[in-house]
């Protein structure tokens, strides 16, 4: 009996399933492979393909994008230079009109200058005329009354007391030219 155990124990080996347990196995899993085959695979791979298009959709997305950026960039390097060179420009238009400016007020302040100096001059000259003017009768006068305290009469001609006094006065201003 214990050679019938062994013989019945080895004809049942675990690992190898029954033939109809085997059969029904396989069936199902075709049935399940196929139906996932028809049903779920072309799902996963429309889900794939409309992924991978994303994707690449996207890198195209991205590398238009970066070339935009890169030509605005350009564009905006081109403008800052432009500026730049229209600022300088400027500052040294600026500065060329501020030295002219200068120059014009400098020769307009020279002129200026120029015209108060010959006013004062003309005055100073007029001033000294009206001054020697006054001085001619004041002395002229002075001179004539004393004369006439000297020679005890009046001399009161104007017309004589001015061709006297005239002539007295040009030959004072001609020994002091003499002198000089």
């Amino acid at each position: 009996m214990s050679q019938l155990l062994i013989l019945a124990a080895e004809k049942e080996n675990p690992l190898v399933p029954p033939i109809p347990e085997l059969v029904i196995g396989l069936i199902a899993f075709v049935i399940v492979f196929g139906f996932l085959a028809k049903k779920l695979l072309p799902n996963i791979n429309k889900v794939l393909d409309e992924r991978r298009e994303a994707i690449e959709g996207g890198i195209e997305k991205a590398e238009a994008a970066q070339t935009e950026a890169q030509s605005v960039l350009e564009q905006y390097k081109a403008q800052l230079a432009e500026a730049r060179h229209e600022a300088a420009r400027l500052r040294q238009e600026a500065q060329e009109q501020g030295a002219t400016l200068i120059a014009e007020m400098r020769a307009e302040g020279q002129r200026q200058r120029e015209e108060i100096v010959a006013a004062g001059h003309t005055q100073i000259e007029a001033d000294r005329k009206a001054a020697s003017q006054a001085l001619r009768q004041d002395v002229g006068k002075l001179a004539t009354d004393l004369a006439g305290k000297l020679v005890g009469e009046s001399l009161e001609d104007h017309a004589r007391q001015s061709r006297v006094i005239d002539r007295f006065l040009d030959e004072l201003e001609e020994k002091a030219e003499a002198a000089r």
